[in-house]
């Protein structure tokens, strides 16, 4: 499987074919994000690094979105709803609620979680597990059902 970074590169030069500019001005941030964590920090990213940029990047669009549309400024939501659309396509496929409830139960088991005072706990104990296939409201939502 070829990186993230070729990835982006062979979609833009698709985009740019087809003439799509939203898709093509996209990319274009996703790479200079990638490029000025590089030029940042004076070496080559791996595929890990480069992850964890596309993960803050796709976070930041999920908190735009939400405060956007609590201004009423449905253009700019659209905007963002389509950047977050390829930018997950970028990221591995995130686990759904049904596979997340057995590494949570699981955890909650190990640990002896009886109560909600316990929920750092179980937090600590799934996240490294699920690290990039899961976004923490999930996990949180699904130890608060199981602990509440």
């Amino acid at each position: 499987m070829p990186s993230i970074t070729a990835r982006l590169s062979d979609e833009l030069k698709a985009a740019m074919r087809a003439r799509d500019n939203q898709r093509r001005n996209t990319i274009r941030l996703l790479q200079s994000a990638l490029k000025q964590v590089e030029i940042d920090t004076r070496s080559a990213l791996d595929e890990e690094a480069e992850l964890k940029i596309l993960r803050r990047e796709a976070k930041q669009r999920r908190e735009s979105i939400s405060e956007l549309e609590a201004a009423g400024r449905a253009d700019d939501v659209a905007e963002a709803r389509y950047e977050l659309g390829l930018i997950e396509s970028f990221l591995p496929q995130q686990l759904t609620a049904d596979e997340l409830m057995p590494i949570v139960s699981t955890a909650v088991a190990e640990i002896g979680a009886t109560s909600m005072k316990q929920m750092g706990e179980v937090m600590r104990v799934v996240m490294p597990r699920v690290q990039g296939r899961a976004d923490g409201r999930a996990v949180n939502a699904i130890a608060r059902e199981l602990l509440g």
